[in-house]
C-alpha cells in the first residue's frame, strides 16, 4: 500500500479493534516494570482497603494491547515507512481506574493526519491515532492518544 493509498483512510476511520482482560499477573508485571511501590498493585488486600473492588492496573496498562494487534497491519494500512517513525508521545485519559477482572475492548481510529515541516528540513507526517477502551458494560473506561511521527526520506 503506498501513502497516497493509505491517505484515503479519512480521519475517523477504524484501523483496528482488539479485546483483552486485566489479569493479575500482567498487572503484577507492569508493576514491576515500572517500579511501581504501591503494594495495590500487587495485593489484593492492600487494594480493597484503598478503596478499589480488585487490583488496580497501573496507568500505562493498555498498552499491553499492542500484543494483540497486528502491527505490520495498521502500519501499512497507514502507508508509513517503520524505518522512519518514531512516537512522538502517548497519553492516557481515565473516567476510572481499570481493575483486575475487568474485560476490555479499543477501538482505534485516526483522529489527525497531517504534514509539517521540520526543524532539520524535509516534511515530516505527524498521525494521530486515539483508541477508546471500554468495559464490558460498553462504558469508556479510558481513551489512549497516540502521536507518530514519519521523518522524511533522505
Amino acid at each position: 500500500m503506498t501513502s497516497s493509498t493509505a491517505r484515503k483512510l479519512s480521519v475517523g476511520s477504524v484501523l483496528d479493534v482488539v479485546s483483552f482482560e486485566v489479569e493479575a499477573g500482567k498487572v503484577r508485571e507492569f508493576a514491576i516494570a515500572t517500579r511501581a511501590e504501591d503494594p495495590v498493585h500487587t495485593d489484593r488486600y492492600a487494594a480493597v482497603a484503598a478503596g478499589f473492588p480488585s487490583i488496580p492496573a497501573t496507568p500505562t496498562h493498555v498498552v499491553v494491547a499492542g500484543h494483540h494487534r497486528d502491527q505490520k497491519e495498521f502500519v501499512a494500512a497507514l502507508g508509513l515507512a517503520i524505518e522512519r517513525v518514531v512516537v512522538g508521545s502517548v497519553e492516557w485519559e481515565y473516567t476510572r481506574p481499570l481493575v483486575v477482572g475487568d474485560h476490555l475492548t479499543g477501538t482505534r481510529r485516526i483522529a489527525d493526519d497531517s504534514t509539517r515541516e521540520g526543524k532539520r528540513g524535509g516534511t515530516m507526517r505527524l498521525v494521530t491515532l486515539e483508541t477508546e477502551w471500554v468495559d464490558a458494560s460498553g462504558e469508556t473506561s479510558v481513551v489512549q492518544r497516540e502521536v507518530l511521527i514519519e521523518r522524511a526520506a533522505r
